[in-house]
């Protein structure tokens, strides 16, 4: 890792702790050495707070905010950025990202898998592009494919179109994150014609022969204008992300070893040099922000620094 320019090189990471009992014994188990020491040379430089059911969780707000855009919860034009990426060119459209899911129908709610379970390869996904293309453009909306995983729309409507990130709905009921507006009602009715268009689709069945799941939805997410990056881009490691979507906690813990023994390492290195740093570690409901501490600061708190309790209360606040 390295900042360029002798900026703050800022590490990033999402899904540091979670929200669920089994995810809160599995904090418990973490050392995290490396953690430790490096906060022992920082110092908190910010705390944003929020709750669980906001529409953008705390990393995507802490990175938007590293970004500078300027925005709201649900409002951040993620799609548009990534879509410039992929080499489409955006102008000054609005933009929202398209994901093709399953929603698994259970007795009592519909719940999105994370997309990666789909194995969708490229063949697949443009066969499923294409039986459901017509669905959008009929609308009014284009429809552009960039990977498997990534398919873009276009449309005046998306430029204040809040959406819920799909971070925020994997394995959740899809019903809490579909919103009720006008626009939201909009994309209710295309996720149901999209719906009935895969149920029987040839596709499908060769999948489920295969034992893989079927794509039978789309989520939306990541609307609006693209808006230029007005400061220096963070290094986001998602490595916690897989695992914690998954509440797979015995590989989270795993996961957070390798980023204590890997980035969080480097990153303490780097502080050692006298290199400035800032760090934060987002959770569900909030983002806490450290940065280098001045050297008279740390020295003259050496005391104290060296009675600062372990990270597991610090996580559990987030």
């Amino acid at each position: 890792m390295s900042a360029p320019d002798n900026q703050a090189m800022h590490l990033l990471v999402p899904f540091a702790a979670p929200l669920s009992d089994a995810g809160r014994q599995a904090v418990g188990s973490l050392a995290l050495p490396q953690l430790r020491a490096l906060l022992s040379r920082l110092q908190p430089s910010g705390r944003d707070e929020g709750d669980e059911w906001s529409y953008t969780p705390p990393h995507e707000r802490a990175w938007a905010r590293a970004l500078g855009w300027t925005g709201g919860d649900g409002l951040w034009p993620w799609a548009a950025r990534q879509a410039a990426v992929d080499g489409l060119d955006v102008a000054e459209q609005a933009w929202g990202l398209v994901t093709p899911a399953h929603w698994h129908v259970g007795t009592d709610q519909v719940s999105l898998l994370d997309p990666q379970l789909l194995v969708l390869d490229e063949a697949a996904s443009r066969e499923c592009f294409d039986a459901v293309k017509d669905l959008f453009t009929s609308d009014g909306f284009a429809l552009h494919w960039a990977a498997p995983l990534r398919w873009y729309v276009a449309h005046p409507s998306l430029a204040a179109m809040r959406c819920a990130s799909l971070d925020r709905v994997v394995g959740r009921n899809v019903d809490g994150w579909l919103g009720s507006d006008p626009a939201a009602r909009r994309i209710r009715r295309m996720q149901s014609e999209v719906q009935m268009q895969l149920y029987t689709h040839p596709l499908n069945d060769a999948r489920e022969a295969r034992g893989l799941l079927p794509v039978n939805s789309f989520w939306l997410s990541g609307c609006g204008a693209r808006q230029a990056a007005s400061g220096a881009e963070p290094w986001v490691d998602l490595r916690l992300r897989a695992p914690a979507l998954a509440e797979d906690w015995a590989a989270w813990v795993k996961a957070w070893d390798t980023l204590d023994e890997g980035p969080l390492a480097d990153a303490a290195a780097h502080v050692a040099r006298g290199e400035p740093l800032r760090l934060t570690l987002c959770g569900e409901r909030a983002s806490v922000s450290y940065t280098t501490a001045p050297v008279g600061f740390w020295r003259g708190l050496r005391s104290r620094l060296q009675a600062l309790p372990a990270v597991q209360p610090l996580l559990e606040t987030l």
